[in-house]
């Protein structure tokens, strides 16, 4: 009786064969395309950082530090100074902070502990949907509506009451750091919500259950419990949404009043970096009021990246620690 013997490809031995196994597997295949994926990330923020560097050299070798310390913007005598910019973008968006902040925390509280299951969800669907609308759509809203209501309504109190301070006096024609600051509120918003929304959820049931039941009750638990255990993580969302307010263009140009100028007061009108670089760049003329708007570019480059890689880092830590 003839044996019929199946044969069959035997791959090499050792680490041969090893490999051979794992590229018939996928992985090491799957392994290679991830991390060329990975790293082309890296290697083109490089390339632009690059490019932004190698482009503002003009304005480098010209002012140096002096580029970023100065305040004179003069494109006509060829002298260009980042301070006013610089100072207008922080102010806007700390502003925008200080007025999103409590908000946002509240409004991320009551979602993740306080309101029931639908409404939450129901809720939190709208505020993502805000998160989606175009910012030319809320820099509209602030001219037609939120400045006319900012004139007639909260300005006029605002100087009454505290009109001895700085930061409320001059002349308000509408657009200005408040004007400003209080769109890119709304703006970011959305994201300090969805954010905090997410982590307070991650914060383990079972801490709620044992603050419960040692007799704390739900805002006890919340406030005492929750919010300390997500606090990090909270702070990650703020980041995030300054790092929003920093890089924010069409809304701010529109309602800032585009003036590079420095004053202590929020009436005042004002410029920001990506607005003076939307607003010029179109009709820069000459390597040097190039090379300072793309310098400018750079140092907004800068703040971006390292605010979102700080908010990155704190959400990780809190996620993983809630898991």
């Amino acid at each position: 009786m003839a044996s019929t013997v199946v044969t069959a490809d035997i791959p090499p031995r050792g680490g041969v064969r090893s490999l051979y196994a794992r590229l018939r597997g996928g992985d090491e295949i799957a392994y290679l395309i991830t991390i060329i994926c990975a790293v082309t990330i890296f290697l083109v923020v490089a390339l632009l950082v690059w490019q932004l560097w190698a482009n503002s050299q003009p304005t480098v070798k010209t002012f140096g530090w002096h580029f970023i310390l100065s305040s004179r913007w003069d494109p006509n005598a060829g002298v260009f100074g980042a301070l006013p910019f610089i100072y207008g973008t922080c102010v806007t968006s700390f502003l925008a902070l200080l007025i999103a902040i409590p908000l946002g925390v509240a409004a991320a509280v009551f979602l993740a502990e306080m309101a029931p299951p639908k409404l939450s969800g129901l809720l939190t669907f709208l505020i993502e949907l805000l998160a989606a609308v175009p910012s030319v759509i809320y820099g509209l809203l602030g001219i037609f509506i939120l400045v006319p209501v900012i004139r007639n309504y909260i300005v006029p109190p605002l100087v009454g009451t505290f009109g001895f301070l700085p930061i409320f006096k001059g002349s308000f024609y509408g657009v200005s750091f408040l004007s400003a600051g209080l769109v890119l509120a709304v703006m970011v918003v959305p994201f300090i919500i969805s954010v905090s929304r997410e982590i307070l959820l991650a914060v383990p049931t079972d801490q709620r259950e044992a603050a419960l039941a040692l007799g704390a009750t739900k805002w006890e638990t919340t406030w005492d419990v929750v919010i300390p255990n997500a606090l990090t993580g909270i702070i990650g969302s703020v980041f995030l949404a300054l790092a929003r307010a920093l890089g924010e263009t069409m809304a701010v140009t529109m309602v800032i009043g585009n003036t590079p100028t420095i004053s202590a007061s929020l009436l005042s009108p004002g410029y920001s970096i990506a607005a003076v670089i939307a607003n010029e760049f179109a009709e820069a003329s000459g390597d040097l009021y190039v090379s300072s708007l793309i310098l400018l570019g750079l140092v907004l480059f800068g703040l971006t990246i390292v605010i979102n890689g700080i908010a990155r880092i704190l959400i990780l830590t809190t996620t993983q620690r809630g898991g």
